[in-house]
């Protein structure tokens, strides 16, 4: 019998209340707007079923901007907390019926033409400066979910640089699309790259983060990408098969300059379950043996009930990945990315947390 079905997993929950508060109320997604799977019940479902599993939940401690502000421009943090109240102070919600930060404009390179950036006055105009897609809305309320999402993982982070063996960041939104200067993929600051940054802070030399997300997690990779003090892992959907975040997440990214050699990224074909994800993990697992220690980008939706990939991974097979991950005996931050389907998410954390937190059972 598992700690899960005793009701004893002593791994400790962080949270913040604030993540409930944003409400994307859908995504525009090839110019139409649907109603979106990042809803807030996820929060509540995985809160409330690692709480009956027996997990301490804690509640995340406000923090400064320092370590957010050494992974990621500050640009894009003045622009998270504050282009909500520019929207309706223009009258857009009122008088235009238009009920969420949706980008229509996108200042990309071929428009600039090496001109430089500059801020639109319009807020219309400058909603896609730091966006680079028009499913990841902003509503009232999302700053405060996003600064909670960030809470949450310094809290666990600071909870294992203490000297706890393992904690878990239930973070809400998810964080691992969001580059140094960029959001998008239904992510705005990049939890795991924020916790890695604090647990280097705290003195960890080498910080190993893998990635088991469904999903290429190109924001965590692109902002380690020059680094050599943090090493990134990932296994995903091939992004050759069509799949988001479609230009990144190929195998032939390794990293550059410091970094070379510090990334690996091992693409999965459609349709692959337990044995092959477990191949690949264990790939990832002897790379980051060296490290002082591990941050968990941990996505659920590789599993055969999300509607967000076409992998097939099994409770069964998340629960080995927590051991093979658990038997590094790294000291562990494990942040909540993806997992969309409600009836099972809860239960595929709680197998994977009771597998890392008892990796010889």
């Amino acid at each position: 019998m598992t700690d899960v079905e005793r009701g004893g997993l002593p791994v400790p929950v962080v949270w913040s209340e604030d993540c409930l508060r944003h409400e994307p109320a859908g995504e525009v997604w090839l110019g139409a707007r649907d109603p979106g799977t990042e809803v807030p019940a996820r929060a509540l479902v995985l809160r409330d079923a690692l709480a009956a599993a027996g997990a301490p939940v804690v509640a995340a401690r406000p923090h400064g901007d320092q370590v957010l502000r050494a992974v990621h421009d500050p640009l894009l943090l003045d622009h998270l907390a504050g282009i909500w109240r520019d929207w309706e102070a223009a009258g857009l919600p009122a008088r235009h019926g238009r009920d969420r930060v949706v980008p229509y404009v996108f200042p990309t390179p071929g428009m600039l033409a090496g001109l430089p950036m500059r801020s639109p006055a319009a807020v219309h105009g400058r909603a896609g400066r730091f966006c680079y897609d028009t499913m990841t809305l902003i509503g009232p309320g999302s700053w405060e979910a996003i600064r909670g999402a960030a809470d949450a993982a310094l809290t666990a982070a600071a909870l294992v640089s203490s000297g706890a063996r393992l904690a878990y960041a239930l973070c809400r939104p998810p964080g691992h699309h969001a580059t140094a200067g960029a959001y998008g993929g239904s992510c705005y600051l990049n939890n795991a790259a924020i916790a890695a940054q604090s647990l280097r802070a705290a003195g960890a030399q080498r910080v190993a983060v893998i990635d088991v997300d469904a999903h290429h997690g190109n924001g965590t990779q692109m902002i380690f990408y020059r680094r050599a003090d943090v090493w990134y892992g990932s296994l995903h959907v091939d992004p050759g098969a069509g799949w988001f975040p479609h230009y990144f997440g190929h195998a032939r990214e390794i990293g550059a300059g410091d970094g070379e050699g510090a990334t690996r990224n091992l693409p999965l074909a459609e349709g692959s379950g337990d044995g092959p994800w477990l191949e690949a993990l264990r790939v990832l697992a002897d790379h980051a043996a060296g490290a002082d220690a591990l941050v968990i980008s941990l996505g659920v939706d590789a599993a055969a009930e999300d509607p967000e990939s076409p992998l097939q991974v099994t409770a069964d097979g998340y629960a080995a990945g927590g051991r093979l991950l658990g038997s590094l005996g790294l000291p562990a931050v494990l942040v909540q990315e993806g997992g969309y389907h409600l009836d099972t998410i809860g239960g595929l954390v709680a197998a994977y947390l009771d597998g890392h937190d008892h990796p010889g059972g």
